[in-house]
């Protein structure tokens, strides 16, 4: 986290317009950031890893930078993430989801051979502290009062404020977990197209990976509970950014939305200071009730960014927030299934032309009702699944197009085998659990631990 006292200060919205627009570049420059966050606990009992202790979250990240030698990042005397110098972080999320925030690579290969060594680096150091991790959604079995609070100063803000807007703000923060994939544009024009794109495509990718069907220990109802819970957690900042589909929208729009979601804090001199409410454009006029007669500087605005959270996020990238985190193979596909629809300007077109005549209550109706029923959505006389497996079928010519090959002549395509599978069978990994869940398992759900840990 950046520090902005000392920076120079924004006088203009045009300054925060051209903050985004910078993000620009050739299609060579484009590169590729996957990432994603776990559930860490003790195999004894299952139980969340505290963050103190000799077995805890502060134990793991100790024993991660003595293993890869990355750099500590400290708020005040805690450690809250790892930075690696060739790029990439490890990050503390609020229920100490542990996630590897990946390096910008050219490739789906070198992102999952990331995504391999982390978690080959995570095995190393847990195995000896008898900790496991776990790719789901939403935490399948401790209740909100059993997860430890993690030290990071913008989370007792959020918690506080989370509870005023919504019901499930505290779920969203200590229970869910997720895998995204960070993307680039070259221009508005081809930003813009990107979004209506993923925004319209994100609850078909949310099908797909569909993997959070339990709460507190049994079926919840759901196929992925967490996609629902961002439903009902804060209404001004998540989404499905309707007005990315009127004429005319760009880089001002996306800002002047940005400028009236309303803030969480300001980081000074270490400290952050709550400004949970407050609004930026007061702060560009230099009237905020935290910091009256100071502005914001870019860093500001580039923290207040990361606060927003629709279904696609803009920042000087595009950020593919819409899936369940899941098992390795999952954390490999969900960047391929969105590199191939993204990065090919033939596959592009494609999927554009797939969702340009969805109407607004088509995509709010599918964001709504994908949650529950996944790719068994009703849509237009069939299932979302029919959408879904053009899509995948749109990502692997994409895929074949962009021709990322290894020395053994494979493509980028190797890596949607697992949603292949799943559009051929047309079950989630969610069902499939479910099915084992009452079949194999006797109804414990200690038994998903034991069974999907990485």
């Amino acid at each position: 986290m950046a520090d902005s006292g000392e920076l120079p200060m924004v006088e203009t919205r045009d300054e925060l317009v051209a903050y985004l627009e910078s993000g620009c570049k050739p299609k060579s420059d484009w590169r590729i950031g996957t990432e994603h966050e776990k559930f860490g606990y003790h195999t004894e009992d299952c139980s969340p890893l505290p963050y103190e202790g000799e077995r805890g979250i502060r134990a793991m990240l100790l024993g991660m930078q003595e293993h890869c030698d990355w750099k500590v990042e400290r708020e005040g005397d805690n450690i809250i993430g790892l930075h690696c110098p060739v790029g990439g972080s490890i990050t503390l999320e609020p229920g100490g989801q542990f996630e590897l925030s990946g390096a910008p690579l050219d490739n789906i290969h070198e992102t999952c051979c990331e995504v391999i060594r982390h978690l080959d680096d995570v095995r190393k150091v847990a195995g000896p502290l008898d900790i496991k991790f776990l790719g789901m959604g939403f935490s399948p079995k401790w209740q909100l009062d059993e997860i430890p609070v993690m030290p990071k100063g913008r989370y007792k803000i959020m918690r506080a404020y989370m509870q005023k807007v919504g019901n499930h703000g505290l779920d969203m923060m200590f229970r869910s977990s997720t895998v995204q994939v960070n993307l680039d544009f070259s221009s508005e024009a081809d930003m813009v197209k990107k979004l209506r794109t993923s925004l319209a495509l994100q609850p078909v990718a949310t099908a797909l990976f569909a993997a959070s069907p339990f709460t507190d220990g049994k079926p919840n109802g759901f196929l992925s509970y967490r996609s629902e819970i961002w439903r009902d957690t804060d209404g001004d900042r998540t989404g499905m950014l309707p007005m990315a589909f009127e004429e005319g929208f760009g880089f001002e729009h996306y800002t002047d939305y940005a400028l009236d979601v309303p803030m969480y804090f300001v980081y000074r001199d270490g400290v952050y200071l709550d400004a949970s409410g407050q609004s930026f454009r007061d702060f560009l006029a230099g009237k905020l009730p935290a910091l009256p007669g100071e502005k914001p500087t870019l860093n500001d605005w580039e923290n207040h960014l990361t606060t927003l959270f629709p279904e696609v996020r803009i920042k000087r990238y595009m950020e593919m927030r819409g899936a369940d985190s899941g098992r390795w193979r999952k954390l490999c596909a969900l960047p391929a299934l969105w590199t191939g629809v993204l990065y090919d300007q033939g596959a592009l077109d494609g999927a554009y032309d797939l969702i340009k005549d969805w109407s607004a209550e088509e995509r709010q109706t599918l964001r709504d009702e994908v949650p529950r029923t996944a790719l068994q959505t009703k849509f237009r006389g069939g299932e979302l699944l029919e959408q879904a497996r053009a899509m995948v079928e749109i990502s692997k010519a994409g895929l074949k197009a962009r021709a990322r090959t290894t020395d053994a002549n494979e493509d980028e395509r190797i890596f949607l085998g697992p949603i292949e599978e799943i559009v051929e069978e047309g079950r989630t990994r969610a069902q499939r659990l479910l099915d084992r869940y009452e079949n194999e398992w006797n109804r414990n759900i200690d038994e998903l631990f034991k069974n999907q840990a990485y």
